[in-house]
C-alpha cells in the first residue's frame, strides 16, 4: 500500500487492519511517536492526518490511503517551531514520553485558533496523559505560542 508521510510518497508491506502507529514506528522507522496504551486513550501517539490530530494505535493503515500523514518528525512550521520553543521555556518536559502527542495536539490547536482559551486548550488536550503532571506548564506553553505567533 502506498501512504504519503512527512511530504514523501511510500510503499509499505502491512496489512489494511494495522494500526497506522507500528507502520511509523516500526516500518518506517520514526520513532518519535509513541506507543502508550494501544486503546487511543493517553494520546502518545498523536498523528496528523489531513492536518487533524489522530490517535495512530487505533488507526488503520487502510484508512490513511490517500491522505497526508504527519508524524513529530515531519512538522517543521512557525507554530511547531513556536510550541516547541514555548515547551523549553516552560520547563514542560520532564520524562518526555507524552510530549510528541502533546505538541502535534497543541499545534492543531493553534492552527484553527490563534488565541486560545484555557477551555479551548483543555478539551484539545483532552485525553492526553502526562504522567509527570505538568498540565499547567503544558497550558501555559500554548498561551505563550500563541502570543509568540501573533
Amino acid at each position: 500500500m502506498d501512504i504519503h508521510i512527512n511530504g514523501q510518497s511510500v510503499k509499505v508491506d502491512a496489512e489494511g487492519d494495522t494500526p497506522l502507529l507500528w507502520v511509523i514506528r516500526d516500518e518506517l522507522n520514526y520513532t518519535g511517536t509513541k506507543f502508550g496504551c494501544g486503546m487511543a486513550l493517553c494520546g502518545a501517539c498523536t498523528v496528523h492526518v489531513d492536518g487533524q490530530p489522530v490517535r495512530s494505535c487505533s488507526y488503520p493503515l487502510k484508512a490513511a490511503a490517500g491522505k497526508k500523514i504527519t508524524t513529530i518528525e515531519g512538522m517543521n512550521d512557525n507554530i511547531t517551531a513556536a510550541v516547541q520553543k514555548a515547551w523549553v521555556a516552560n520547563n514542560v518536559p520532564q520524562c518526555g514520553y507524552c510530549q510528541s502527542g502533546q505538541v502535534m495536539s497543541a499545534v492543531a490547536l493553534l492552527r484553527e485558533k490563534k488565541k486560545p482559551s484555557d477551555a479551548d486548550i483543555d478539551n484539545a488536550l483532552g485525553g492526553h496523559i502526562c504522567r509527570c503532571g505538568t498540565y499547567q506548564r503544558i497550558r501555559a506553553a500554548i498561551h505563550q505560542a500563541a502570543k509568540d505567533l501573533v
